[in-house]
């Protein structure tokens, strides 16, 4: 997707978006929807939008809602099962899934199918402590409403039918009968979704495009940027191709460039952003070439991360439909880098230290060495070792059948701490100025999947007045009825809120 207007010098703009994603690209979205008069442009420093985080082949595609994904359970001492993230991610993804319907409905989204597909989401375990953690985990989501459709079974036949390459050939220990083979369990929520990130973008940049207010600017990278006086930002963009410099004139910046958020944020210079640095972590899938395999498997199956290994790093052999097609994938497998960005310099993590977060890196750095060896181990693997994983999961899977592939950089939050100098954060977090002129996105999972609902928290945070309007208000709750509601608490909205997304999106 290019750039089909150029800026001219000191423009002034309302909205400036740094990094076309699907943060930004729903954030212009919300403000575009709200008030239309806005002039608003968005920077890419690709030739195209989604090429980086938000591409199909740089995410697990996961609609991330805490159905499948064992890490937002944390299991205590006691053997007690944590719930309250779980809940919080499944409301905000339902948030999106409400966004999503309305576009696709004002016809801003095309057919749903060209960027979410039902697939279900499922955990699987096995051996006797996990078999217990996840009956345990069962037991206590499915009490709520917002899991209450949420399946579990012990039983080999059923789960066999829930994940054939899974039970193929998997000595599964029988009831009533001495054993050596291990017990099983898994969970299952049918209307889980796969969703691609790559096309949703596009697709709500190009209807951006059709806006006579907005303006993508492809081929640009932001070199500086600088607060003026009047609380404005002095914003100086250049074109890659000819080095041209452009300085724009912006009364809000958003920094929504995956791995680059933090030195944008750091270029700023706001005190909010003092202290925080990144730790990057790569990715790497075994994508399947064996069709007759892909068309066998039907679901996104998460199982519970090795000791050691970052929550992103958990293991899922994972259905996925890219750029309309079916794909099979297994992984992630994390390593250690020190890019920010997939298409980024092997200088990003020595360029981001400074003096205010040097405490936070070295006592990252001091407290998580195990973390560090083992990504390296990670990241040296044989192809016949990461094979081995894989059968953990699909006992007869066959090395020629599949093949290595780079997914995306994901830099984790480093935030200072008085007990260790510095902690590492896995999530996602929103750090912006305090009069609510400039905002960055920082980390990373659930992220695309609770978008919305992060750019609804930008919103609120910087623009709050224009937010408590009665117009923006009413907007806002016709976009997304549940607005200012809580899905959590709310049994009978829930119902009319999901069963008008599964409707409208195809979901079930």
């Amino acid at each position: 997707m290019k750039s089909t207007q150029q800026s001219g010098v000191n423009d002034k703009v309302d909205v400036l978006l740094v990094g076309g994603g699907i943060m930004s690209a729903t954030l212009a979205t919300l403000l575009s929807q709200l008030d239309p008069a806005l002039q608003i442009v968005l920077v890419e420093k690709q030739e195209a939008v989604a090429t980086e985080s938000s591409d199909a082949w740089n995410n697990a595609g996961t609609g991330h809602a805490g159905y499948c994904e064992l890490n937002y359970t944390p299991q205590a001492a006691d053997g007690s099962v944590s719930i309250p993230r779980a809940l919080s991610i499944n409301a905000a993804f339902e948030v999106s899934l409400q966004l999503w319907s309305s576009l696709v409905e004002q016809g801003v989204l095309s057919s749903p199918k060209s960027f979410i597909n039902a697939t279900p989401h499922e955990s699987f375990v096995w051996g006797e402590k996990d078999v217990a953690f996840l009956r345990e985990r069962h037991a206590q989501l499915s009490r709520h409403h917002l899991f209450a459709d949420m399946e579990y079974s012990e039983d080999p036949a059923v789960i066999a039918q829930w994940m054939p390459l899974v039970m193929q050939e998997r000595p599964i220990a029988q009831p009533m009968a001495q054993s050596i083979a291990q017990p099983v369990a898994a969970t299952r929520v049918a209307y889980g979704t796969d969703v691609d990130f790559g096309a949703l973008t596009r697709q709500l940049v190009a209807a951006l495009q059709r806006q006579p207010n907005f303006r993508l600017l492809c081929g640009h990278e932001v070199e500086n940027l600088k607060r003026k006086t009047d609380k404005r930002w002095q914003v100086e963009v250049r074109e890659t191709a000819n080095g041209q410099l452009q300085r724009l004139d912006a009364a809000f910046v958003f920094l929504g460039a995956g791995g680059a958020a933090l030195s944008l944020l750091q270029k700023s210079g706001i005190a909010e952003g003092r202290g925080y640095g990144g730790f990057p972590v790569s990715g790497q899938w075994l994508v399947c070439r064996n069709l007759e395999i892909i068309r066998q498997h039907r679901a996104k199956v998460y199982g519970k991360a090795p000791i050691g290994a970052p929550p992103m790093s958990v293991p899922h052999l994972d259905t996925r439909y890219i750029n309309g097609q079916p794909a099979l994938l297994f992984g992630p497998y994390a390593g250690f880098t020190s890019k920010f960005l997939k298409q980024g310099s092997y200088l990003d993590l020595l360029k981001s230290v400074r003096t205010g977060n040097l405490k936070s890196l070295l006592g990252v750095a001091r407290h998580n060495m195990d973390l560090t060896q083992y990504l390296i181990r990670e990241a040296l693997q044989s192809h016949e070792a990461r094979m081995a994983s894989l059968r953990k999961f699909y006992p007869q899977a066959r090395s020629e059948d599949w093949e290595l592939a780079a997914a995306g950089k994901r830099v984790q939050i480093i935030k200072g701490c008085d007990e260790k100098g510095g902690k590492l954060e896995f999530g996602t977090e929103i750090v912006a100025a305090a009069d609510g002129s400039l905002a960055a996105l920082l980390g990373a999972s659930p992220g695309a999947s609770v978008s919305v609902q992060a750019m609804l928290d930008v919103l609120q945070r910087c623009f709050a007045t224009r937010v408590a309007s009665a117009a923006w208000q009413e907007k806002l709750k016709a976009l997304i009825p549940s607005y200012r509601e809580s899905l959590v608490e709310d049994a009978g909205l829930l119902k009319v809120v999901r069963e008008r997304t599964l409707a409208r999106l195809a979901l079930k």
